[in-house]
């Protein structure tokens, strides 16, 4: 019996094959939109944790202010070198520190000048920040103790200013003095807010307070932590050196911030999975329009064959018979709708994720809920006209016209 209605469902449907194409097209955009959406936000989180696990995992950041960003620093001390050796020394579980001062600056070689963010840092900023060379070296301990005016630069800067030109060897004018460029770091293209990782100059801390800032100031601190320590534990430490340093008592509140790179990929991933969800939720929205429209063409269809289902009660068909035929003639148009929009999410999803320049990641759990909830979709809008149809009276239903 169910073979018989299933076949009767599938002649019924391809008898009209664009009315039931515009049935199940609502579907098929709310499973097309529900499987892309979900999918390509996947693949932001996953951009977006990849980007800030490429700052290191096993990282904090210290930096004057009792917040994070723009303006949070006011009134708020800065950091010195003696800062950065005493947490080198002091703070079992510390593998790295390195000192960190940035202002944007205009470069000038080869006739062309560039605008770009120069850097005052150690050789510990390069294993911190995952920094490979693609020529050249990195900085001397001689030259670091001197401040010696050399620099390394990114792709970006020698892309824009040096061309197909070896940069190496190359002087590169900043502000008041001009650098010769030792290395060339490897592209680490955009990060995951925007930003290009790759246009920036590097010289060494001292040189930079020397030559570009005029003081001794550090805006920012970095600390590479040893996987093996407990990280709450260290940070605590961390936390009552750098009170100590600063000279606070009990009662003052820290003036300045650490910041631990997991605990922000954790955040910002936990934001954007929760921003996937939504955007899916209000995607499956278009599911239900489209239960709607099967309804209605179901409707439609019971009234059109109103004499059919007469005959069949008349001649001795069962009413749970009937009810099936139009139940599985609504599940089977679901079905079709859902099949049809998981193909197209699969291909808008892999054209979107290029065109983002995320990674396409298939999630084969999100697609069979959505089928299912298409199947399901059939099922519920599809009860009502079946049942309706079941329970005509053949008489009435003979006579009609």
């Amino acid at each position: 019996m169910l073979m018989n209605a299933l076949w009767l469902a599938l002649r019924q449907i391809f008898r009209n094959p664009m009315r039931s194409l515009l049935t199940v097209l609502g579907i098929v955009i709310g499973v097309a939109a529900v499987i892309t959406m979900v999918t390509v936000g996947n693949g932001a989180t996953q951009a977006v944790r990849e980007q800030i696990e490429s700052l290191g995992s096993n990282q904090l950041t210290i930096r004057p202010g009792q917040r994070m960003g723009p303006g949070r620093a006011a009134g708020a001390p800065t950091f010195k070198l003696e800062d950065v050796d005493a947490i080198q020394s002091q703070i079992a579980g510390v593998k790295n520190v390195a000192p960190q001062r940035s202002q944007s600056m205009t470069v000038v070689a080869q006739g062309k000048n560039w605008t770009t963010q120069v850097i005052g840092s150690s050789n510990q900023y390069f294993e911190l920040d995952n920094r490979p060379l693609t020529a050249g070296r990195y900085f001397e301990s001689t030259e670091e103790r001197a401040g010696s005016a050399v620099c390394v630069i990114g792709a970006t800067i020698q892309k824009e200013i040096f061309g197909t030109v070896n940069p190496i060897g190359q002087m590169l004018r900043t502000g008041s003095f001009s650098c010769r460029i030792i290395g060339m770091l490897e592209a680490k293209g955009q990060s995951a807010f925007g930003g290009d990782q790759d246009d920036l100059v590097v010289m060494p801390i001292q040189t930079f307070q020397r030559r570009v800032a005029g003081n001794n100031r550090i805006s920012s601190i970095s600390v590479a932590v040893d996987p093996e320590f407990d990280r709450e534990m260290l940070t605590e430490s961390l936390r009552q050196l750098m009170r100590e340093r600063r000279s606070l008592s009990y009662n003052d509140e820290d003036n300045f911030s650490i910041l631990d790179t997991e605990e922000l990929a954790k955040r910002v991933s936990s934001t954007t999975e929760i921003m996937t969800m939504l955007l899916g939720a209000v995607a499956a929205v278009s599911l239900i329009v489209g239960g709607i429209g099967i309804m209605n063409i179901m409707l439609v269809s019971v009234t059109e064959r109103t004499r059919e289902i007469g005959i069949r009660l008349a001649i001795g068909a069962l009413a749970r018979e009937v009810l099936m035929q139009f139940l599985i003639e609504a599940i089977v148009l679901g079905c079709l709708g859902g099949l049809l929009g998981v193909v197209i999410a699969l291909v808008g999803s892999i054209v979107l994720a290029g065109v983002m320049g995320v990674p396409f990641i298939f999630d084969p759990f999100i697609n069979v809920v959505a089928f299912g909830f298409a199947a399901l979709t059939g099922i519920v809008f599809g009860y009502f006209p079946a049942r309706r149809a079941a329970q005509m009276d053949p008489i009435e239903a003979v006579r009609h016209e």
